[in-house]
């Protein structure tokens, strides 16, 4: 697997660190990332020497979300072949998710689309007070089916349907207000910021942390099974083969508002 689109250290205190690293496309996700964010996260999630999980991006965006020019493939994609893009991007999620590790979310620049839903799969997030967020999925026609758990998680069912729906951008003062972000610091301020909460972690056991996660899940109703979660998949790669997915992904590429929109 390639070390190229995420990056990996690991300080002596057993704080891990994973780097989205596709800067020139705002480390927008592509199916490299996705192989590679599973493949990174079960390692260290399995390596005893890792106490925190740490996610950041290189650039000058935390991440983009999805890439559109990837996505467009999808159009011309059988849905079988969608259906394998969408368990891995759900496995991907799913992996922070139940990591038996904590994992911290640090924001700087742009939270967009997958990328919203790659921090609130952390346990953790603290965003520099620059940060802006927007779930842009319907924008393009999508819908964000894999990640809408973990924003429930976060939003609740009343801002999660305004914020989705409307693909509202909104900083990280306002995301603190309304739960999504723990902690907002000042811009270069992200190691300074998350230091107390690692020392905090690190006073405690690993195996009570991982077992109070675990009970989180499940008391939250978050655990999925089996046949739950491929339900989300076929409901997700069917989404990403319809015409409004095709015309959405569209106009984002050719800089034009697409069809729907009154007076295009």
């Amino acid at each position: 697997m390639s070390e190229t689109v995420i990056e990996t250290e690991i300080d002596a205190r057993g704080i891990a660190t994973l780097r989205l690293n596709r800067p020139k496309v705002n480390n927008a996700y592509n199916g490299e990332m996705i192989a590679a964010l599973v493949e990174r996260v079960e390692i260290l999630g399995a390596d005893d020497t890792v106490r925190v999980i740490l996610l950041r991006g290189n650039g000058r965006h935390f991440q983009a979300g999805a890439d559109l020019n990837w996505v467009q493939e999808s159009v011309t994609a059988t849905h079988e072949e969608n259906l394998v893009t969408s368990r891995a991007t759900g496995k991907a999620f799913w992996g922070l998710v139940a990591c038996p590790k904590p994992t911290i979310a640090l924001i700087h620049g742009g939270c967009f689309g997958g990328g919203t839903g790659i921090a609130a799969s952390c346990d953790m997030i603290v965003a520099e007070e620059s940060a802006i967020f927007a779930i842009t999925e319907a924008r393009w026609g999508l819908v964000p089916t894999p990640i809408m758990p973990q924003l429930l998680s976060r939003l609740g069912p009343a801002r999660l349907r305004r914020y989705a729906m409307t693909c509202e951008r909104f900083d990280a003062k306002r995301g603190f207000d309304i739960g999504f972000v723990d902690e907002v610091c000042g811009e270069g301020k992200l190691d300074e910021a998350v230091e107390p909460i690692l020392d905090a972690l690190l006073h405690c056991p690993p195996v009570a942390l991982s077992a109070i996660k675990a009970d989180a899940l499940r008391f939250a109703g978050l655990e999925f099974s089996e046949e739950e979660f491929e339900d989300m998949a076929h409901a997700h790669a069917a989404r990403r083969g319809t015409d409004e997915a095709a015309e959405g992904v569209k106009s984002f590429l050719e800089k034009r508002k697409p069809s729907w929109y009154p007076g295009s």
